[in-house]
């Protein structure tokens, strides 16, 4: 047997397995270190697993945004605290082909059939001891021929003229006229053709052309002038205010405070006025040539009526939109589309609509057929917060903001760390020591009570942007002395090794030995570092926004998200504003450390076992 054979028998008894050991010793003749190192990271389970993690959190931040806008000035009350839900506007089954009417509340919808049994969906706690879904029993027991929803409270009316409300009944949202609760014999309304219902107040019109008006009077101007009383054929209820629309085709504006918005009805709303609708800030109408006219105080779009063809015929209201029914059937919007309520679904336009009904941010068509098409809000996958914003939209521009904030600080602290210990470890002697003396000094400096102090001492001076501007430098100056040691240490060790020797004979700079030569045999030690470097910028960022001297709100950043969940109420009842941000963070240092252990144990030898 000759020496060769003997070689390879010895390996076969030692690894098993002939072939697979020829195959090794000709990898480790023909792979580079740089090959091996990423081959071994490849098969890393848990670094690829830390990997994919990351980078899937990377691009959803990243990319996000441009998918998911966000205005920074935006708050609603009507959505707080909402928890995590995707049925705001999922009619149920048994309604279909049924339908007698649906109203649109701020988180939910409620509907009665022509059977007259009313159902609702969506999220209906108003309170923690009041949920709009528990419907009294003498409404269950009655036969509903029509319904509308508030702010905070439902309204309906039985097939006998009566009125019922439920829900939040506090500020007055129970207290009808005597004239709708029987209790008045000579002013007995006649029967109720329409019912609305607002921001804690409601209004019901009978046949008679009388309109009734109830609910928090110290908020909304809900009186009605008598002189209109029996010719009234509309009612349009916005936030705290009402019109009219008059059996001449006028409109007028009911209540008594005549210095507000609504009152100033434009002129060529005297007469041939066909429809009317109210917004929570404007009011719209349109006459019998099909013109659209809007006044009021709206901020958001509701006056920019876009260009058409068809004439309407029908208008409806949300809070922050007007959707119009056109008579070839087609169905117009127009206003605020931040929940998508303007996106009409090409099934809507190509259906034979028979009617719609419209809502703070959620609209209905009922096809002929009696089939519901809704567009709009449908939820919140992570529900809001204390101000009515999308957890989620937070949660993609925060991240953005806290890994830009940790990456550029890394990138700072790496671009200091590494020139400074470069020349520390190739130069030595006083060069070394006064480096090394700085690197003592910066890093006894205790990070958290100094960003506190100089963010106490800059206060609200300067804005967000400078601000977080202001961190990121400030990170970084403060986080690179550890790299500044490693970089320092390896310099040492390498610069003894035949090849600088070898460059400094042939009269190479010493630039060019630090950083061509010397510093790229170090990298891969610095790609651990600086991985979990830049976790770890991310959690400071993230604790200086916790304790509230990092990025302040509105602008979003992972750590301020959770700064209001830091007491038991949030915890208790409002977990969504705290399990998912933190749920993300955690995940993704995570991940980031997991990257950092499979590249220490890809670069180290000895983890190859060979």
């Amino acid at each position: 047997m000759s020496d060769n054979k003997k070689k390879t028998s010895l390996l076969g008894r030692l690894f098993g397995n002939r072939n697979k050991v020829v195959d090794v010793m000709v990898e480790e003749q023909i792979q580079s270190p740089g090959k091996m190192m990423l081959d071994n990271f490849l098969h890393n389970k848990l670094g690829m697993t830390g990997l994919i993690v990351f980078a899937l959190i990377f691009l959803f931040v990243t990319i996000g945004p441009n998918f998911v806008p966000m205005n920074l000035g935006d708050s609603d009350n009507t959505q707080m605290n909402v928890p995590p839900i995707n049925s705001m506007m999922k009619v149920p089954a048994s309604m279909t082909g049924k339908i007698q009417a649906i109203a649109a509340g701020p988180t939910f919808g409620v509907g009665c059939d022509t059977d007259g049994k009313v159902s609702i969906w969506g999220y209906t706690k108003i309170s923690s001891i009041i949920d709009l879904k528990n419907i009294p029993s003498e409404v269950k027991e009655a036969k509903i021929v029509d319904i509308a929803a508030g702010y905070d409270h439902i309204v309906a009316v039985d097939d006998k003229n009566k009125v019922y409300v439920w829900g939040n009944d506090r500020l007055g949202q129970a207290d009808m006229p005597t004239e709708l609760t029987g209790e008045s014999r000579l002013h007995k309304a006649g029967k109720i053709i329409q019912l609305e219902a607002g921001y804690q107040i409601s209004g019901a019109l009978d046949e008679d052309g009388n309109a009734y008006f109830w609910g928090n009077s110290n908020m909304a101007d809900i009186d009605i002038d008598p002189d209109f009383q029996g010719h009234i054929k509309k009612i349009a209820i916005a936030t705290y205010n009402y019109i009219l629309l008059m059996d001449d085709g006028s409109v007028q504006y009911g209540g008594f405070n005549k210095s507000n918005a609504f009152a100033r009805i434009p002129s060529n709303l005297s007469s041939n006025v066909v429809d009317i609708a109210a917004s929570g800030e404007c009011m719209a109408a349109v006459d019998t040539n099909g013109k659209i006219t809007v006044w009021g105080t709206g901020t958001r779009g509701e006056k920019s009526v876009p260009e058409f063809e068809s004439k309407p015929v029908e208008l409806y209201g949300g809070r922050y939109h007007f959707t119009a029914l056109m008579d070839n059937g087609d169905v117009l919007c127009w206003g605020d589309n931040a929940n998508k309520q303007l996106d009409v679904p090409s099934s809507v336009n190509n259906a034979q609509i028979a009617t719609l009904f419209t809502g703070f941010y959620q609209n209905y068509a009922v096809t002929n057929e009696g089939k519901v098409l809704s567009w709009g809000l449908k939820g919140h996958p992570l529900g809001t917060d204390d101000m009515g914003r999308d957890i989620l939209t937070r949660i993609i521009h925060g991240g953005k903001t806290t890994m830009t904030v940790g990456a550029i600080a890394e990138v700072i602290a790496l671009i200091i760390g590494v020139v400074l210990g470069a020349i520390a470890g190739y130069f030595g002697g006083k060069v070394d020591m006064i480096i090394m003396r700085i690197t003592e000094v910066i890093g006894a400096l205790p990070f958290l009570p100094f960003a506190l102090l100089l963010s106490a001492i800059i206060g609200s001076s300067i804005d967000v942007q400078l601000r977080m501007y202001l961190i990121m430098v400030v990170l970084g100056l403060l986080s690179w002395t550890g790299i500044c040691r490693m970089i320092r240490a390896q310099i040492l060790a390498e610069r003894e090794k035949e090849f600088v020797l070898a460059a400094q004979a042939m009269g190479v700079k010493e630039r060019s030995i630090i950083f061509k030569h010397i510093l790229p045999n170090v990298l891969s030690i610095l790609l651990v570092e600086a991985t979990l470097g830049f976790a770890t910028c991310m959690l400071t960022e993230s604790s200086l926004s916790y304790l509230g001297f990092g990025i302040t709100p509105p602008t979003p950043t992972w750590g301020n998200m959770l700064t209001g969940a830091n007491n038991s109420i949030v915890i208790q009842q409002y977990w969504w504003r705290w399990v998912f941000p933190a749920a993300i963070f955690g995940i993704c240092t995570i991940c980031i450390n997991l990257m950092g252990d499979a590249i220490r144990e890809a670069v180290d030898p000895k983890s190859l076992g060979r």
